[in-house]
């Protein structure tokens, strides 16, 4: 297969690119800055776009198998109304980008696998959260419901248009992990807020084989969680992350200090969505991580 990825230089994006670039894919990495994508595998290359045109890449949608479209501003830093912009534009220009190159193309690709994240469904408290649960309306799922609908001129093409509802993504050297668990490694860990709140998580090597088998089951279409079947919640899930690391978790972090200290930003901390992957369960995708304790183990040892 030809795969062409947006944000491939991210977390999920770099490790997508190894997976296939191992299986003896192609891979294109989209990225402003292609001389700073380093390291790559064999098989896969880094060309440059601007992130809200076709223009430099859109030849080499001509063929292409598939695109993932994980592009966007980061989310993780705090919420000054520039960045709040950043993080709507970056991502529906994107979308946009990849439909205006898929509607230029004469052979068009089968699938486009459209990023989004759980925070569509906004702070939900102990509700289980399956797929048709609708949208939130705060910030973030308002953001999510943007950045879904981008490509969703895709589907009158006839091209699959699986949608991915991504939780946190566990893995040592990036994403949020490294910085949750510093405290708790460093004996002044304990559970943010309340504790109470959901923290729907998947392990990066499952956020991977997940979206390997939407690419690949043909019949695979719409909204996905990618979340572990067994979401915990923020409480239980730090108590685990001491039990693996070896250190007490006994030390609470008031919910009015996340806010002193990320503003709005702290709804990432403080709120979260009991989310469950129906979808993927019912069509037949086996997590290797579907337990917390063995996720742990696995990326902090």
């Amino acid at each position: 297969m030809r795969v062409i990825i947006t944000g491939g230089s991210g977390l999920i994006g770099r490790a997508l690119t190894e997976n296939l670039a191992k299986d003896g894919h192609e891979v294109i990495v989209l990225s402003r800055n292609p001389q700073a994508v380093k390291n790559l595998p064999k098989g896969a290359r880094a060309e440059n776009w601007d992130g809200q045109s076709a223009r430099d890449w859109g030849e080499f949608v001509e063929g292409a198998d598939a695109i993932v479209n994980l592009a966007g501003a980061t989310i993780a830093d705090r919420w000054s109304d520039a960045q709040k912009k950043a993080i709507r534009e970056s991502r529906v220009n994107a979308g946009q980008a990849i439909v205006a190159a898929v509607k230029a193309a004469k052979k068009k690709p089968g699938v486009v696998i459209q990023s989004s994240a759980v925070g569509y469904y906004g702070p939900r408290g102990a509700e289980k959260i399956t797929e048709e649960v609708s949208a939130g309306n705060d910030f973030l799922a308002s953001v999510c419901k943007d950045w879904e609908t981008s490509t969703t001129d895709l589907d009158g093409l006839g091209i699959r248009r699986p949608i991915i509802r991504t939780g946190v993504v566990l893995d040592k050297n990036g994403g949020a992990l490294p910085k949750l668990v510093l405290p708790i490694k460093m004996f002044v860990g304990g559970p943010l807020g309340g504790g109470k709140q959901y923290f729907p998580w998947i392990h990066l090597d499952d956020e991977v084989a997940a979206i390997r088998f939407l690419i690949e089951n043909q019949q695979a279409n719409g909204v996905y969680n990618l979340s572990a079947p067994q979401p915990l919640t923020n409480q239980e899930f730090t108590r685990l992350a001491g039990k693996v690391l070896g250190r007490p978790t006994f030390m609470p972090v008031p919910a009015f200090a996340m806010q002193v200290l990320f503003g709005e930003m702290s709804t990432l901390l403080l709120d979260g969505q009991r989310v469950v992957p129906q979808r993927l369960m019912k069509e037949g995708f086996q997590f290797k991580f579907a337990d917390a304790e063995a996720a742990l183990r696995d990326v902090l040892k």
